[in-house]
């Protein structure tokens, strides 16, 4: 009798066992992939492999991947997300750029469909233009696009983003008409950068980081950044000094799925917040010259909706939607 009690013990153990590793649907504990939205090269990919090491480096008995979905500014990555409802062991990359895009390319699926997780960096955005550039300062491009708008090409990225914004308003403050920037949009950043670098566009903005390196080198050009003050470290004055009333910090950070557990959504959360608290992150943020906004939570959550109703009014000002 004994035998049979303790017989019947283990298999009701092993059942709530199994039971408990099937809950929640997919379990957060199991391998990590990390969508960047975007081609290899830009602001979304640089974000989610410095994760992946900051991860992997937090938690190294972990396995975490990277994978690249570009197009339509992370539209298409963020329709792929959605398909994914109740998976807890994936990430995606996104920020200011993804909630212009949305708006600008009317994508059937929104930010309400997945779960916020947390918003990770600010960052400035940088006006460059080729080291043969005959524009030697933010006056010189400025008197060039209102002379002729037509002619002068801005490369960035996707088409409603961040990049694409900030000309929209250095326009609107130039006094151009921001419907006739000639904005020529790509989905990774590396694309923006060799038309810089081949001297085939006139200027290019993009973030801080990205053309940090190229700018120190002598490459390219800095005629200003997005900042309210200058920033250390980078030979470039604010665009306010350069006569533009224009000030804009982009962010970024990583949502996840719709539908997981409560359980799922706070081992995600937990993980990103050893992640962040990692020392190769933070050296990491410190070398980019990114700025730390780390938020979870409810109070992530409500700023994603706040800056959903703030971008909407101003794509739709600088006329990107119809």
């Amino acid at each position: 009798m004994r035998l049979r009690v303790l017989a019947a013990l283990a298999a009701l153990s092993l059942g709530a066992l199994t039971a408990c590793g099937q809950s929640g649907g997919t379990s957060a504990a199991g391998p990590l992939r990390i969508m960047a939205p975007a081609a290899p090269g830009g602001g979304w990919d640089q974000t989610s492999r410095t994760a992946e090491q900051a991860f992997k480096a937090a938690d190294p008995q972990r396995k975490v991947e990277v994978y690249n979905v570009p197009g339509a500014g992370g539209t298409i990555g963020l329709a792929q997300l959605a398909g994914e409802k109740g998976n807890g062991n994936l990430l995606m990359t996104m920020g200011l750029v993804m909630v212009g895009a949305i708006e600008q390319n009317k994508s059937k699926v929104t930010l309400t469909e997945t779960t916020p997780i947390a918003k990770l960096t600010e960052e400035y955005e940088l006006v460059v233009v080729p080291a043969a550039s005959p524009y030697k300062s933010l006056a010189d491009l400025v008197a060039a696009w209102k002379a002729d708008p037509a002619k002068v090409s801005i490369s960035g990225g996707s088409a409603g983003g961040t990049d694409h914004i900030v000309a929209g308003l250095m326009a609107k403050a130039a006094g151009v008409d921001p419907k006739q920037v000639n904005y020529i949009a790509h989905s990774g950043g590396g694309e923006a950068l060799n038309e810089l670098l081949g001297n085939k566009v006139s200027a290019g903005i993009s973030g801080v980081a990205e053309f940090a390196e190229h700018v120190k080198s002598g490459k390219l050009r800095a005629l200003g950044v997005t900042s309210a003050e200058r920033v250390p470290g980078l030979d470039a004055p604010t665009l306010k000094e350069g006569g533009l009333d224009v000030e804009l910090a982009n962010w970024r950070g990583f949502v996840a799925p719709g539908g997981l557990s409560e359980a799922d959504k706070k081992t995600l959360t937990d993980a990103v917040t050893k992640m962040h608290d990692s020392q190769p992150w933070k050296d990491a943020v410190a070398k980019n010259g990114w700025i730390d906004s780390f938020q979870t939570g409810r109070q992530f959550a409500d700023f994603l909706a706040a800056e959903q109703t703030r971008v909407k009014a101003i794509i739709a000002e600088m006329g990107l939607v119809s």
